[in-house]
């Protein structure tokens, strides 16, 4: 069978990029879930400290759809680190404001992914670091900074349970 399987022109880009971002993701929720937090939690309670943002706003940021985001800001609020509170500059929005509690522990998480992210990197020879970022940054900036166009979603849409 193997015989007749294509053969690669090309490094499996796709693969190499999608398992060391499954492998980073996994590492990076087992370190936040130590101060219980996951990884939409730290996104939320971070981008929303920089400034005055919606949920809307916030979900566009952290990649998250808008139940998803519900969820992630109810699990905030419930544990006091944030809180749904309307806008100072449209009376119609609503807006994430992070608690004191809430800026606390998202430093502390800062402090967490920073070391995920630093061990990562520490794996790899300093000149061959400062090239994979410079490529990478490269490429979100330019080649791959948009989605295609595609008449099927990129994600399987969730199934609903009985």
């Amino acid at each position: 069978m193997t015989a007749m399987a294509p053969s690669r022109n090309a490094p499996d880009l796709s693969f190499l990029l999608d398992h060391t971002g499954l492998v980073l993701r996994s590492q990076m929720t087992a370190a936040l879930a130590e101060i219980g937090l996951t990884p939409r939690m730290h996104c939320v309670l971070v981008h929303a400290m920089e400034e005055e943002r919606t949920q809307i706003q916030l979900a566009e940021i952290g990649d998250m759809d808008k139940t998803t985001m519900v969820v992630t800001v109810d699990a905030l609020e419930t544990a006091g680190l944030a809180e749904r509170r309307p806008s100072a500059t449209d009376r119609r929005a609503r807006i994430i404001a992070v608690t004191e509690k809430g800026a606390k522990v998202a430093h502390r998480s800062q402090e967490i992914v920073d070391a995920v992210h630093r061990a990562a990197l520490d794996a790899l020879p300093a000149d061959e670091r400062e090239i994979l970022l410079r490529a990478l940054s490269r490429l979100v900036g330019g080649h791959l900074s948009v989605p295609a166009e595609s008449p099927r979603p990129v994600r399987r849409p969730r199934e609903r349970q009985s």
